[in-house]
Order: C-alpha cells, then structure tokens, then sequence
C-alpha cells in the first residue's frame, strides 16, 4: 500500500544518463522507467522533473550571460522529459509533457487545472523548463511545481543514498541523516539540497525523502513508506 498517494519524483538528468555520463542510455532508461510503472501500478499520481545535467551544466560556463545559460539548461530539461515520456509510453503508460513556455507542439503549456486533470485521469505527467525563469534550479522548479500540484511529497532520486553531514566522495568521515528538518538544512548549509527549495520546502510543509536511484525498486520502496534514503521535514 502507498504511502503517497500524489508525489513529484525527481530525477538527475545525469542518472538518465547511465555510465555514458552525458545524453542518454536507454537501459539505464528503461529501468528507471520500469521503477515508475511500478509505483502507478500502485495508484500513485506521479509529476516528474528532471534535470539538464546530462546535457547542459549552465553554471559551469564562464563565457555566456547567466540568462542565456540558464535559458539553454531549461531546453535541456525538456528533452530529457520528451525522451522519458516516451519511454514510459513503450512500457504501456499515458504521459503529457509541460512546460511553463511555448514549445510549439512539443508540450503543453503548464497550468495547475491541466496537470492536475492529467493526474487524476492516471497519466504520468513531466514538467520541463524549470520555473521558465533564470536564477532557479531544477530542485527549486521542483518544489514549486509539488506546492502548486498539492503533491503529498517530493521523492528525490540522487547518486547517493541520501543526505550526509558532508560529501561523502571528500570526506570519509561524513555520515547519513536517517531524518532532518528543513531548518537544519538551512543552519547547517547542507547542499545536497538547493538553499531555496529548502526555503520553499519548508514555508509550505511539504517533506522530501531523497534516496538513491540506483537501488533496486528505490522509487517504490521509498513512496510505500519503506524508506531507504533520508526523510526530510519540518
């Protein structure tokens, strides 16, 4: 039985990614395709946003307008929504991308009505181009659309297996939190989270549990309460 009953999953873009680091790999895809069908299969509502890092890193440049870098990282998010999308559609689900911009007739122009019509209808829905303004991460983009959606958690799939004192890859002596608050995360400048998502987060009571993607059947073990990860609230 589901914990969540509406949820926003979160994805890297570089986890679409596989070992090939960037752009995608389709059986890295596919499996985590196969985690999402699972949780619908449990009635779970699902929206989705996915990251550009596996395309675009906007911040990482030095020689473009921090808008026009960010605006590049937004496009990025949403191929990486159209090329999911489709993958869910090969394993039998019903999907509508969205995005806060006109992409022609490449998605759907985001409105709390429509997407929340699609989810009760039982698609999957996938929200690209952030917020569709610069200076907001993909994390940020995520926790507004999970207010807006009135999505009961945010569940976010990282490389790692949740929140550390530190990162874990430079110092070994870093240890996982089973739990927090998102006033520790901003005390302690924890960045496994985007400062104001956390903000955003915590002014509108919605949890986060983040978890590792790679995980066999993380996704559900984590939305049917089976924590795996760190669970993060006020």
């Amino acid at each position: 039985m589901a914990k969540f009953k509406r949820i926003l999953l979160k994805l890297s873009g570089e986890a679409l990614a596989g070992d090939k680091k960037s752009g995608f790999d389709e059986e890295t895809c596919i499996k985590v395709g196969n985690q999402i069908k699972k949780v619908a299969d449990e009635g779970v509502q699902i929206a989705i946003v996915i990251g550009g890092g596996n395309f675009w890193r906007g911040r990482s440049s030095k020689k473009i307008d921090r808008t026009k870098a960010d605006s590049i990282g937004m496009l990025a998010t949403v191929m990486n929504c159209v090329y999911v999308s489709e993958i869910l559609r090969s394993l039998g689900l019903k999907t509508t991308v969205f995005t806060p911009f006109v992409c022609g007739n490449v998605s759907e122009l985001f409105s709390k009505d429509r997407a929340v019509k699609a989810l009760e209808e039982g698609q999957v829905i996938l929200c690209g181009g952030g917020t569709g303004h610069p200076y907001f991460s993909t994390d940020s983009g995520t926790a507004l659309r999970a207010i807006e959606l009135d999505c009961d958690a945010i569940v976010m799939a990282k490389a790692i297996d949740g929140i550390y004192t530190a990162d874990p890859n430079v110092d070994p002596t870093a240890t996982k939190y089973d739990t927090l608050t998102y006033t520790e995360i901003l005390t302690k400048q924890l960045k496994a989270i985007d400062l104001t998502a956390s903000v955003l987060c915590m002014e509108n009571n919605m949890p986060m549990v983040v978890f590792d993607l790679n995980e066999e059947d993380s996704i559900l073990k984590n939305v049917t309460g089976n924590s795996t990860g760190t669970f993060v609230s006020n």
